[in-house]
């Protein structure tokens, strides 16, 4: 991603981002808002949150890039002159409550519950001296992949290195105000019991969720159960965290974070975390709700089930670019995100790159591709959607791209892997995604008399074009076969001579009976790049039985 600072700041920019309703400026101007008389500090300070209980999942990806899209229409607002930096917090310091569902040897790790993530032994393998340490790993590979100007955090070493020590002092001298704001939230049960502190065990090495005998706050120190043995702790140096919430709110008094977006989990917890903040002396941050993610069954993406797509998996079938671009679109709608959603994804991003040298600075801010690439869209030439190369696989069973690139090039000459490299690369991932997830599920279906007759009068008229027909005259050329047809005719449409309209049924006909598939891109278009002979070959083996089973 080309990062901010290169930007051309010009006056017709400014003004057209003084005036955006694209959601990141809606939130950069809160932030703007926030300093209004007031000087700004000397970084404005972006955060984003991952628990690395599970490996990261694409939600948290999510999170990272919808906040630097923010951070950008900040430093935009802010014509560059105000320094920010995005801190990525990992809470590894958290317990291991359960063993997720996606690790190698559970039976490995279940001497380790309840232990702080970067003190349970890595279950992957690999050079990692943690679990924690593993999943920090692989967020930090992936956010490195797509260019992301961030700074990793570890509670772990924060906690260590005494970074939270004045405020952890400062939640032991007003503990009973946390309380009273924490009491009122919990049920009777969980009352009884509840601290913010969490100690880590100085005999098993576990986080402990045990009530306070005492809280001395001028020593610094609490005194709990651990096995039956009283036992007091210093608050700092990293013997003792906080429980999640207060966490959340000391976190940001202590670091001065400025803006932070969370899950619609955590919705109602966020007048927690505010008041925790405040009340230690910070200053709430701004905030942005976004709506979950959800799985093909409607459920939650979870990093402890494994559920819903991981990042490598979304890139296994499609650029970086299309995953982007499904981040930024409605951030506060829910979406299901599994392996159907990819091809439109793609499809859409070179849509809106390809619109984007054409539009005035009001769209053009409102256009996905310029929060995505901080304001520097690449320019990229595609001929070929990535549906129809899908479609194209399908009709001509390839193995590999070549095949693929044999009729791209007779239909688009001086179209070639050099010239086009991002297509090029569309290319490979549609066969894999064919392979995978689209050569199951195909169905082919035998035609029907009037199916039989309309195939055969489509292969006729395909035959009667003049050679080097394009997408435009077969297209033609097949609305006239159905205008021919009354099943096929649609009586609330008109023809250009007048007559009834053509049903979508038509079409959707033949790719069932040609391609088993319920759907695809236009006709004319697929033909054109198929080829005629081609397309008239497909119809006559299908006529004769060739391709349902």
């Amino acid at each position: 991603m080309t990062r901010s600072n290169t930007i051309d700041l010009n006056p017709e920019l400014l003004a057209a981002a003084a005036e955006s309703k694209a959601w990141p400026f809606e939130e950069a101007k809160k932030i703007v808002e926030r300093y209004k008389g007031k000087e700004f500090p000397e970084i404005v300070l972006f955060e984003t949150g991952y628990g690395p209980s599970g490996l990261p999942h694409i939600g948290t990806f999510g999170e990272v890039a919808r906040t630097t899209m923010v951070r950008h229409a900040f430093h935009v607002l802010t014509e560059g002159k105000v320094k920010t930096k995005l801190l990525c917090f990992s809470d590894d310091m958290d317990g291991m409550r359960k063993i997720p569902d996606n690790v190698p040897d559970r039976a490995f790790l279940e001497p380790h519950l309840h232990k702080p993530l970067t003190a349970v032994p890595n279950p992957f393998g690999g050079d990692y001296a943690s679990f924690g340490d593993h999943n920090n790993a692989m967020l930090c590979r992936f956010l490195d992949t797509f260019g992301f100007e961030y700074e990793f955090a570890s509670a772990t070493e924060y906690y260590k290195a005494g970074k939270f020590d004045a405020m952890l002092l400062r939640a032991a001298e007003r503990y009973d105000q946390i309380m009273a704001v924490m009491l009122p939230t919990l049920g009777e049960e969980r009352q009884a019991t509840y601290s913010p502190f969490l100690p880590i065990s100085p005999k098993s090495g576990r986080v402990l969720y045990v009530p306070m005998k005492h809280v001395d706050a001028k020593a610094g120190t609490i005194t709990f159960d651990d096995e039956g043995t009283e036992t007091t702790l210093e608050v700092t140096g990293g013997k003792v965290k906080l429980q999640w919430k207060p966490d959340f709110g000391m976190r940001w008094a202590a670091l001065g974070v400025d803006f932070e977006m969370f899950g619609k989990d955590h919705q109602t917890n966020a007048v927690i975390y505010d008041r925790i903040c405040n009340l230690l002396g910070g200053h709430a941050p701004e905030h942005f709700v976004y709506e979950l993610f959800l799985d093909e069954n409607g459920q939650k993406i979870s990093k402890s089930k494994g559920n819903g797509l991981t990042i490598d998996e979304w890139l296994t079938y499609a650029p970086t670019e299309s995953l982007g671009l499904y981040m930024y679109q409605r951030p506060r709608q829910a979406k299901k995100l599994y392996f159907d959603v990819i091809p439109r994804a793609v499809d859409e991003y070179y849509t809106f790159l390809s619109a984007y040298p054409r539009q005035e600075w009001k769209e053009r801010l409102g256009n996905p591709v310029w929060h995505m690439h901080d304001g520097n869209p690449p320019v990229v030439d595609m001929p070929v959607p990535f549906s129809m190369l899908l479609n194209l696989v399908s009709a001509s069973n390839a193995h590999d791209k070549a095949v693929l690139w044999g009729f791209i090039s007779r239909h688009a000459p001086g179209v070639t892997p050099e010239t086009h490299p991002e297509l090029d690369k569309l290319t490979g991932y549609a066969v894999r995604y064919f392979d995978d997830f689209v050569k199951p599920t195909k169905t082919f279906r035998p035609a029907d008399e009037v199916e039989r007759a309309a195939l055969e009068a489509l292969e006729k008229a395909l035959a009667d074009l003049p050679a080097g027909a394009d997408g435009e005259a077969i297209q033609n050329a097949s609305l006239n076969v159905a205008r021919q047809i009354e099943r096929y005719q649609d009586h609330s449409k008109k023809s250009p001579e007048g007559g009834p309209g053509v049903s979508g049924a038509f079409f959707q006909m033949i790719y069932q009976v040609l391609i088993g598939q319920e759907r695809g891109p236009r006709f004319g278009s697929f033909a054109a790049l198929y080829g005629i002979a081609e397309t008239r070959a497909l119809i006559t083996k299908a006529l004769e039985g060739k391709l349902a089973t």
